[in-house]
């Protein structure tokens, strides 16, 4: 009884954090600068080019015609960092996938952040004002964890919001083509 109260009081926390933060991130401005928001989210997100921890620029069109898991986190979220462990072992497993972190946060949080908790794959920035691009991708309460696993042809396979669990996304990858 205890356990599923103090489980039910950090969902409760969590979402009124996740909650405050999408109201303050509506006024930060986008770090990153990506195509102008034409009418495909997916096509938008793969042209958008966001900054790595060292400042350098990447795209997922760039890992065209490769199977790609997308995972929107930040630091403040412990569902996403709870996560973290079993996204970066499916990495190890599946080499031929890419799996990229996508940073709701700041470069700056991050960075402290991966001094304590390091993952194999890369991880970029996209700051607080990415509620928007979650909401365009299908996520309408941008809430975090928001993961997306695409297809070697640039389809989405899955969508999975919050916290993902490993033997599930498991299948779902091992069903994937490079």
């Amino acid at each position: 009884m205890n356990r599923r109260l103090l489980l039910s009081a950090g969902v409760a926390i969590a979402a009124a954090v996740a909650g405050g933060y999408t109201f303050l991130g509506r006024k930060a401005p986008a770090p990153a600068a990506g195509p102008a928001g034409g009418g495909d989210p997916i096509a938008d997100l793969m042209q958008l080019q966001l900054p790595d921890l060292a400042g350098a620029s990447h795209s997922l069109a760039g890992w065209k015609g490769q199977p790609i898991v997308v995972n929107f986190w930040a630091t403040w979220c412990a569902p996403c960092v709870r996560e973290m462990p079993e996204l970066d072992a499916l990495q190890k497993k599946y080499p031929d996938i890419r799996f990229v972190g996508i940073g709701v946060d700041s470069a700056a949080n991050i960075q402290k952040f991966v001094e304590k908790v390091q993952v194999s794959y890369p991880l970029w920035v996209i700051g607080a004002g990415a509620i928007d691009t979650l909401r365009k991708l299908g996520n309408p309460a941008g809430g975090l964890p928001f993961t997306i696993v695409f297809n070697a042809d640039g389809s989405i396979n899955r969508k999975i919001l919050g916290e993902i669990q490993p033997d599930d996304l498991d299948k779902t990858l091992s069903g994937l083509k490079a």
